[in-house]
């Protein structure tokens, strides 16, 4: 049974959620903004902080490149974004989102944004993977999507091409039925030649 006192400890803090997109592609020399927004139960505090880590493919550690605490954006000087990250987030509506910029290959790897609403603290950072190319990959929605489309053209094709077929028989049934029935026929029509 709960008590008094462990009903408040629950009322106090409360998860966070915290969302970021799962994969990101980017074209090298590009720039591209990683988003980073939370949801709480409570108003967004004066004291929110975000917080967002860098691990490089083939890497174990991860590095700190940004922290937002008290109004103030802290981004790391000496790490490999000291001149290429900037804050682009609005805390005041739950958005922490960088803008990482002149991307190269070397900046593959994985993103993580950590964010915090006190006194709602408790919650799970949220990860997105950065993935650099020459040229970005045909994304396999996009194979799909023109597949799906080429069928459906071609069934509404073969449709319209069934319904025309059944619209000229129909019609040379008709005039057959007509030339048959004797006063029905004009003149012009019924010649024995025309038949």
């Amino acid at each position: 049974m709960l008590t008094l006192a462990d009903l408040t400890a629950l009322n106090q803090s409360q998860a966070i959620v915290i969302y970021t997109g799962w994969e990101r592609h980017a074209l090298v020399g590009s720039d591209i903004r990683l988003s980073c927004s939370f949801f709480s139960w409570r108003w967004t505090s004066e004291d929110v902080t975000f917080s967002w880590t860098y691990r490089p493919d083939g890497s174990r550690d991860s590095i700190s490149i940004f922290h937002y605490t008290g109004g103030v954006p802290y981004v790391d000087n000496k790490g490999p974004f000291r001149d290429r990250l900037e804050f682009v987030g609005n805390p005041g509506r739950r958005d922490g989102s960088i803008l990482l910029k002149n991307l190269d290959f070397s900046d593959n790897g994985t993103f993580t944004c950590d964010a915090k609403n006190p006194p709602d603290i408790v919650g799970r950072p949220s990860s997105v993977r950065l993935l650099v190319f020459e040229k970005v990959p045909i994304q396999a929605g996009v194979i799909t999507g023109a597949i799906i489309g080429v069928v459906l053209g071609l069934l509404v094709l073969i449709v319209a091409i069934y319904y025309l077929m059944r619209f000229l028989v129909a019609r040379r049934v008709f005039n057959l039925s007509v030339r048959s029935v004797p006063g029905l026929c004009p003149a012009a029509l019924c010649q024995p030649g025309l038949q």
